[in-house]
């Protein structure tokens, strides 16, 4: 399966377009991963262990993305826009992204 941020794909026509497709993910974060990652805010640095769950949702969301164009039969998913947020009220301990493209069969 193609996924693409471009309308197009290079060197392939676009056949038919097959609808909206979408995929969401909502990670949970866990208190010692806040704990640490407060720390690094702190002193500086990467939050290895949000970069991870970011990660797992991002692959989350497109895998069902692509499942769901694969059920409508496309080749491809063109469009692509990748949405990130962090919810749950004031403390904010979930990871949300949310994928969605169009569907395409190409020719």
């Amino acid at each position: 399966m193609i996924i693409t941020t471009t309308n197009s794909v290079e060197g392939r026509a676009i056949k038919s377009y097959l609808g909206l497709v979408t995929g969401e993910a909502v990670q949970g974060t866990n208190l010692f991963k806040d704990l640490f990652a407060g720390i690094r805010d702190i002193v500086g640095g990467r939050s290895g262990a949000y970069e991870n769950e970011l990660r797992k949702a991002k692959d989350t969301a497109i895998a069902e993305m692509v499942e769901e164009a694969k059920a409508l039969g496309a080749d491809a998913v063109v469009g692509i826009d990748l949405d990130y947020q962090a919810i749950g009220g004031d403390s904010k301990t979930l990871l949300m992204v949310s994928v969605n493209g169009t569907a395409v069969k190409l020719g």
